[in-house]
């Protein structure tokens, strides 16, 4: 896990470390001591931690004009015993609704587990970006935790999408493309 880095090209365009308004303004990376860790294993030192032991992030982008935020995570999310969605909830996703941010995208790929608990967290989520203005997207969640997500009722409150050329994308286009195709079919669930 140490040599996964966060998503790096489009740090000439932002880093969360420099944005005033970011939850991470601030924040100082080392390149080569590794301290973080999921379980036993270290992580690279670019991903940042929110309060949880076993599931870090990095802030991607973020555009305060368009209201939205691009986040990629990297660890497992248990909700059951370190109720990670509220250190999430808590710490990064409400500084960046004060903020104006209202759209986020999460990108899930490199979540290995989720493991959950209740959906009240991902409830008060969604009512906090009013979906009439907002949403919450979780993109590329593997297939096992798809279910799990499911079975606690998240997907009433999140979108889901598979999109693997992300990356390929200017994060402003990406965004233009997740919210069309969302306000096209939705709000919540597991869009094609």
């Amino acid at each position: 896990m140490h040599d996964i880095e966060p998503f790096v090209n489009w740090q000439h365009l932002y880093l969360a470390e420099e944005d005033e308004l970011s939850p991470f303004y601030g924040q100082e990376h080392s390149e080569f001591t590794f301290s973080n860790k999921v379980y036993n294993y270290f992580i690279h030192p670019q991903w940042d931690s929110f309060g949880s032991e076993t599931l870090y992030l990095k802030v991607l982008f973020a555009d305060y004009d368009q209201q939205f935020v691009i986040i990629e995570l990297i660890g497992e999310w248990n909700d059951a015993v370190e109720n990670d969605v509220m250190e999430l909830k808590r710490n990064v996703i409400d500084p960046m609704l004060e903020s104006g941010i209202k759209k986020f995208i999460l990108i899930t790929e490199n979540v290995m587990n989720f493991h959950a608990s209740d959906d009240s967290y991902y409830e008060e989520w969604y009512e906090d970006v009013s979906p009439e203005n907002g949403w919450i997207l979780f993109l590329n969640t593997p297939e096992h935790e798809l279910e799990e997500f499911r079975e606690t009722g998240v997907n009433k409150y999140v979108c889901f999408l598979n999109y693997l050329k992300w990356r390929t994308h200017q994060p402003v286009h990406l965004f233009e493309l997740f919210d069309k195709q969302i306000n096209s079919r939705g709000a919540t669930g597991l869009l094609a």
